[in-house]
């Protein structure tokens, strides 16, 4: 048998670390004396010593590594921990490639706009189809489906955090007379009535992109933002929605408004 200083030599590691495996349970001193307190360790456990750092550069925990020498089978457990560290990659990989294009923007982009990948929850909303004559009628027209809507149910409440957005139903990009659907978050379907209609809106993975400032100028964000889902290696899936934070109802001045915009992504390399 060898002292613990000696075996530290032979398995290359630390005094420091063989007490700390001592104190985990993980490898016990085969013999302690009872008089001077010496640690020996036998040449048998310089095989356990071994596997123990080998899964130790696996990344693998302490409490982990006790159950694979308590007989855990380790096939099944290395497959699991294979399938972790290709998901690292992967995520490290998506990391690396959404800095570069953070790096590869005009300043001014680079300080205005950044993209984040968000779990929107399933929700239901009432909606209704308009055509919008300018930016400026969204305050006359939103509000109105809002006072229809609570007189026609005046115990209906809108979901905890707000949340109302539009989508744009033309296929193409206008500044005047375009298509829009208002949707906003309650807690609870109700029938539908005139041109109001209740419907659930499914979760889904979207890139979200903040915009501070008037509407005017949403046409920056979206440029951003298309740019960065064809960069990252996305896919959009659906209409992009606009979700109103801050506004004239609450600001003085419109370059306080904070408009969120979201697109409905899947990944797609």
């Amino acid at each position: 048998m060898f002292r613990i200083g000696e075996f530290s030599k032979m398995g290359k590691t630390t005094i420091k670390t063989l007490r700390y495996y001592d104190e985990e349970g993980l490898l016990k001193p085969e013999k302690i004396d009872k008089f001077t307190g010496h640690r020996y360790y036998g040449t048998e456990q310089l095989i356990t010593l071994h596997r123990i750092q080998s899964f130790r550069q696996l990344g693998i925990s302490i409490d982990e590594i006790k159950l694979l020498l308590s007989g855990k089978e380790i096939a099944e457990f290395l497959k699991k921990r294979k399938s972790e560290l290709i998901q690292t990659i992967v995520n490290a990989k998506d990391a690396i490639s959404k800095i570069e294009f953070i790096l590869n923007q005009e300043e001014d982009y680079f300080m205005s706009y950044n993209a984040t990948i968000k779990e929107l929850p399933e929700c239901i909303v009432y909606s209704k189809n308009i055509t919008v004559p300018s930016y400026d009628a969204y305050f006359d027209l939103i509000p109105e489906i809002g006072r229809a809507v609570k007189g026609q149910y005046p115990d209906l409440k809108c979901s905890v955090p707000e949340y109302c957005y539009i989508e744009y139903l033309d296929r193409e990009y206008k500044e005047k007379n375009f298509k829009v659907e208002f949707c906003e978050a309650v807690e609870s379907f109700r029938e539908d009535f005139d041109d109001i209609k209740f419907k659930k809106i499914n979760a889904v993975t979207a890139v979200s992109v903040m915009h501070k400032g008037p509407y005017s100028e949403l046409s920056k964000a979206y440029s951003y933002i298309f740019k960065w889902i064809e960069n990252n290696g996305y896919k959009a899936l659906g209409a992009p929605r606009e979700s109103y934070i801050d506004g004239i109802w609450n600001k003085d001045s419109e370059e306080e408004w904070l408009t969120e915009l979201q697109i409905p992504v899947e990944k797609v390399n």
